[in-house]
C-alpha cells in the first residue's frame, strides 16, 4: 500500500500548492483558471524541472540554484498549445509560476 499511499500524499501536496497559488495570484486572476488547469499547469512544471536538468544542477557558492522563470513560462505556454489545453498569456502563466515557487520556499522555510 507504500505506492497508493505516495500517490495520495502527492494529491494532498497538489491541493495545497493550488491553494497557495490561488491566494498569491492578482485578484483578477484568481477566478479565470479551472483546478483542473492548475493540476496540469503543475505537472508542466514538474516535468521542465526533470527534464531541463535543474534537478542536477549544483548550486552557487550562497547555495543558490539560478532558474529561469521565463523559460519555465515559455515552456508552459508551449507545451498547452501543443496538447490542445488553449492559449496562456505568458504574464498569467508567470504569475503561477512564481506562486508555486514561493509556495516551495515556504515549506524549506519550515
Amino acid at each position: 500500500m507504500g505506492m497508493e499511499d505516495d500517490f495520495l500524499q502527492n494529491d494532498v501536496d497538489d491541493e495545497k500548492t493550488i491553494e497557495y497559488i490561488k491566494n498569491y495570484l492578482p485578484q483578477e486572476l484568481k477566478e479565470k483558471f479551472s483546478d483542473d488547469e492548475f493540476y496540469y499547469f503543475l505537472d508542466l512544471i514538474d516535468e521542465y524541472y526533470s527534464e531541463s536538468g535543474i534537478l542536477d544542477a549544483h548550486p552557487d557558492t550562497d547555495g543558490y540554484i539560478e532558474i529561469d522563470l521565463e523559460k519555465i513560462v515559455d515552456y508552459i505556454v508551449k507545451e498547452a498549445h501543443k496538447d490542445g489545453m488553449g492559449d496562456y498569456d505568458s504574464e498569467e502563466i508567470l504569475f503561477i509560476v512564481q506562486g508555486e515557487m514561493e509556495y516551495a520556499e515556504s515549506l524549506d522555510e519550515e
